[in-house]
């Protein structure tokens, strides 16, 4: 059942985002899927974009997705097949510092590889920021994008979206 607040803020609870973070043996091996999906809808696409079979196959085409941890490479694949744009791959390996995080992102233009960005929380609060690591162009025409984004790894679970910064640090507006 959704919470409240999923359904008047269009934000999670806490308790609902702790309920998909991976336990920190398996967030110590490298990249990961966190799936951010509270609804019960008909949407599958996720199951269908996994090759590694690591999103379990839906019993009901409205059945909220699960992942099998052991079988995620942390690809990176099923966030641009997300239409809710609820997927994103964490990788907490990637320095003593910083993390990887990958983003949907459907705004244009792309951001380009070395961009400095603002990293967003689930609110669309500033926490931080980073820097465009890789950008993987949507498939045409209606792909999702997807960017990997380099962030302090404090921020590896906070961060679920960007505001780009031109090359002169100043706002996009």
């Amino acid at each position: 059942m959704m919470d409240d607040v999923l359904l008047t803020t269009g934000i999670p609870s806490r308790e609902q985002i702790e309920s998909r973070v991976p336990p920190k043996e398996r967030r110590e091996k490298g990249p990961f899927v966190v799936i951010e999906c509270f609804q019960e809808i008909p949407c599958d696409p996720c199951y269908h974009s996994c090759r590694f079979g690591a999103i379990r196959e839906f019993e009901s085409i409205n059945d909220i997705p699960e992942v099998d941890l052991d079988k995620c490479t942390g690809c990176g694949i099923c966030v641009g097949s997300c239409p809710g744009l609820a997927i994103f791959v964490v990788d907490e390996t990637f320095s003593e510092t910083e993390c990887l995080i990958a983003l949907p992102y459907e705004f244009i233009p792309l951001p380009a590889k070395g961009g400095e960005v603002l990293l967003l929380n689930r609110a669309g609060e500033e926490v931080g920021k980073g820097k465009v690591h890789i950008v993987v162009p949507g498939k045409k025409p209606a792909g999702t994008s997807v960017i990997w984004v380099r962030a302090p790894k404090e921020l590896s679970m906070e961060v679920r979206n960007v505001k780009v910064l031109t090359e002169g640090g100043a706002r996009c507006e």
